[in-house]
């Protein structure tokens, strides 16, 4: 059919509503035209299609046979065109992948490398929800979660395992009247300590690196406290004190020297990093790509 033996959309859509509505007046007033715009839509329409649509009655309207038929066929294409905007929106939506977790991974491993991602998936969107909450995988509609937790209470599948000793600012080792030679020397500078949550106790991020030298008891000249691990190496990186560093999240600082390791030998945490897909996931082939990334972005080398 050539284009000129159809309706403008314009003039479908107003019949649509007046036949519907019977109404010029309300069908105007739902569609922001006035009556007598509405008037003379119908009326082109009418004149295209050489056929009157309505019977004009004193203050009413009634469909003609042929008004009927157009009003049927109308309804029909517009429900079907209704249903592929809503599948083809539906579609564009699934084209995004949720995940959560800690604030210090999403900004100190995961945020880096997610160009990678990005570059292999251009059309995925990738939604980073960074919180210390145990968030509700289904509840808050989360493709893939990665979560620190203790080893022997693993949350899905290992990404990759904790080792953790002591760093600081490069600056902080030219100091003369503070040297950091040995495990000791730390009770002269500033600790800086995560605050407990989830069950977390004071000072248990230093713990097994203290316990491994034999200093349990080492506090520091004092200590500055952080709900999130990458305001503590923030702090560090700023030479405000001494942090613990977490393997492999501050490994790529410690290769581009903008933290130092004052001390070689380093601990097990007994935590690590363990990566959970959610109850949607199974039906998002870009999750299930996302958390194959992740698997092989852990074994990359720096």
């Amino acid at each position: 059919m050539a284009r000129a033996d159809l309706p403008r959309l314009d003039l479908l859509r107003s019949f649509a509503v007046a036949a519907r509505t019977l109404s010029f007046t309300r069908a105007g007033e739902e569609l922001a035209l006035t009556q007598s715009a509405v008037s003379r839509q119908i009326q082109q329409m009418e004149e295209g299609l050489g056929v009157a649509l309505f019977e004009r009655r004193h203050r009413a309207l009634a469909l003609t046979a042929a008004g009927e038929t157009m009003y049927r066929a109308v309804q029909d294409c517009l429900e079907r065109l209704r249903d592929a905007t809503a599948s083809v929106r539906a579609v564009t939506r699934a084209r995004q992948v949720a995940v959560t977790t800690t604030p210090g991974f999403a900004s100190l491993w995961l945020i880096p490398r997610l160009a990678r991602f990005s570059a292999d998936h251009p059309l995925v969107d990738v939604r980073v929800s960074a919180t210390n909450d145990l968030l509700n995988l289904e509840r808050a509609g989360i493709d893939v979660a990665v979560r620190f937790c203790a080893t022997a209470q693993g949350m899905g599948r290992p990404l990759f395992e904790e080792t953790v000793l002591p760093v600081c600012a490069p600056r902080l080792l030219l100091d003369p009247a503070r040297p950091l030679r040995r495990p000791a020397d730390l009770v002269h500078h500033t600790l800086l300590v995560m605050e407990g949550h989830h069950g977390m106790a004071p000072m248990e991020d230093w713990a097994p690196w203290l316990q491994v030298m034999g200093l349990a008891g080492i506090r520091g000249t004092n200590q500055l406290r952080f709900s999130n691990y990458n305001d503590a190496v923030a702090a560090a990186l700023a030479g405000q004190g001494v942090a613990i560093g977490r393997l492999p999240l501050a490994a790529a600082l410690l290769h581009a020297g903008q933290l130092v390791a004052p001390f070689e030998r380093s601990g097990h945490s007994q935590r690590g990093y363990f990566v959970a897909a959610g109850p949607q996931a199974g039906g998002n082939p870009d999750a299930q790509d996302f958390i194959a990334w992740l698997h092989a972005e852990a074994q990359r080398p720096l």
